[in-house]
């Protein structure tokens, strides 16, 4: 398989990430399995719509959702849509595929009240895993910045004279973000901490654990759904529901849809209205309390 010459594409061209690119090789290596038990073919490069088809099927059968499923074979037909563009095949087997249907989750965001009672969680942190805590749940509802972006933040991306977080998105997209006061302290307080730890692995990384070296992922989920556990009984308590709740808020309050797309790093307004569900809700709110036909 052109599996090589596909993944240089993807990283130079269109500046997937390397995790984008690992999520890639593994659903195409997984239908290479699947095509060679049950069609014994080698190749992946030459198949017809019903063999992907009988994957699909593989797949609902095995109890996997739609949406991953559809994550899948996106994977398949761009790695289809990149043989038609090097000439390696004349038609692309999924050009009449058609998505299966998932069902639209309403991700409910955690209210001003809990975001309040969980950073007051942290007004007697003076240790340094305390203060590393206290700044990550500032900064994701804060910043809206995603768990991967938080992880990779540098020293270098902190801009304290200028109160400016420089964030290095999807695609390797940079955005900058404006910090305010009360996060500004909360790195300053962390930074003088993170200075006095006994070994620095990982020097040039902004959150680090107590052994010096980069936070991963896992721990930073971990973080998050402890705190919050403490003051909401919302079931989903994750650095993407951070970054919902910072979205909402802010529509709430009235900021310009555009202005939130830019903060939250999305490459299309589509990928910013489904954060306006609950703002719509809250106008409903605002408008059956306060309209004067409303009360009658």
């Amino acid at each position: 398989m052109a599996f090589k010459a596909f993944s240089d594409y993807l990283l130079l061209e269109k500046n997937y990430s390397k995790l984008t690119l690992k999520a890639y090789s593994n659903d195409l290596k997984e239908f290479e399995r699947f095509i060679s038990s049950e069609f014994q073919s080698g190749t992946i490069n030459h198949v017809n719509y019903q063999q992907i088809r009988s994957w699909i099927v593989a797949l609902v059968e095995s109890g996997i959702t739609n949406r991953s499923i559809n994550r899948k074979i996106s994977s398949l037909n761009t790695y289809y849509k990149f043989l038609l563009k090097i000439k390696e095949i004349d038609v692309n087997p999924l050009n009449k595929h058609k998505a299966l249907k998932v069902s639209k989750k309403i991700q409910i965001p955690f209210s001003e009240a809990e975001m309040k009672a969980v950073l007051e969680e942290f007004n007697s942190a003076k240790d340094f895993e305390g203060l590393r805590n206290k700044l990550i749940v500032e900064l994701f509802y804060a910043t809206g910045i995603r768990r991967i972006e938080l992880v990779q933040l540098k020293m270098a991306d902190v801009d304290i004279a200028n109160k400016t977080l420089k964030v290095l998105g999807k695609r390797n997209k940079e955005r900058y973000i404006p910090l305010i006061d009360s996060v500004i302290t909360a790195i300053k307080a962390y930074i003088e901490k993170r200075s006095e730890l006994e070994i620095i692995n990982d020097k040039s990384y902004l959150f680090l654990t107590k052994k010096g070296v980069k936070v991963y992922e896992t721990l930073v989920y971990r973080i998050i759904n402890d705190y919050l556990s403490k003051v909401s009984t919302k079931v989903k308590r994750s650095p993407h529901i951070l970054r919902h709740s910072f979205a909402t808020h802010l529509l709430n309050q009235g900021a310009n849809l555009n202005a939130v797309k830019e903060l939250l790093g999305h490459s299309s307004l589509a990928a910013t209205q489904v954060y306006t569900h609950n703002s719509i809700a809250e106008l409903k709110k605002v408008y059956s309390n306060t309209h004067p036909r409303s009360k009658k």
